[in-house]
């Protein structure tokens, strides 16, 4: 790999990209292909690989939308939620019925989940997550998976950040109450919604189970 390219920031390639390089566009998506395929594994895992090029060239066509002082990554899951509502809204014969604050993965596509877990607890986490809002399922997957502050994930989903504290709270205790449903149905040993940090851990673990399954 070209060290002058390594070494340039996520803006810098951006412009170069725009401008014709295209070594820098390589060196971009190589960068933050494995985040975005984390993204879109767990909602589209058929149209996947289709949706991160989207979003790299649809980055490439909004360029001037980013700013230096913000950050890259929330520039790019914001451009990447888009390009995931435009494709769930495309494959809807209403495309007013569909609503991020309230439809789910499972809604769109009720079949399970086709991530390999290496355990039962994964595989409930992973079809939970599923089931419950689209946007509450992003808000924790950018926090938990990639780290996001909520000032970045401000960004992505052009909200305040008191909003985004706010996704965070619902989206746990949403999930909470899916697993305790489930639970609930099946055996109570071990669930994942024992308590908030252990509900916490499990998410960040099932990064792992996404990024192999």
């Amino acid at each position: 790999m070209d060290r002058r390219l390594s070494s340039m920031t996520d803006e810098a390639l951006l412009r170069a990209w725009a401008a014709g390089d295209e070594a820098a566009g390589a060196t971009l998506f190589r960068r933050h292909f494995v985040a975005l395929r984390r993204f879109f594994r767990t909602k589209v895992p058929l149209d996947y690989d289709d949706l991160i090029q989207a979003t790299m060239l649809e980055c490439m066509r909004c360029k001037d939308r980013f700013r230096g002082d913000a950050s890259f990554q929330g520039f790019l899951f914001g451009v990447a939620r888009n390009c995931l509502l435009h494709h769930f809204r495309s494959r809807l014969r209403d495309r007013l019925d569909f609503d991020a604050s309230q439809s789910s993965v499972a809604d769109l596509d009720p079949r399970p989940s086709t991530l390999v877990a290496r355990n039962a607890e994964h595989t409930r986490l992973a079809e939970a997550m599923r089931r419950i809002p689209l946007d509450l399922q992003i808000v924790l997957e950018l926090h938990y998976w990639e780290n996001l502050s909520t000032r970045e994930l401000a960004e992505a989903l052009a909200v305040p950040q008191g909003t985004v504290k706010s996704r965070l709270r619902r989206g746990r205790e949403a999930l909470r109450e899916v697993l305790d449903g489930a639970a609930a149905v099946g055996s109570a040993a071990g669930s994942a919604a024992a308590d908030e940090a252990g509900l916490e851990a499990d998410v960040r673990a099932l990064r792992a189970v996404v990024d192999v399954g």
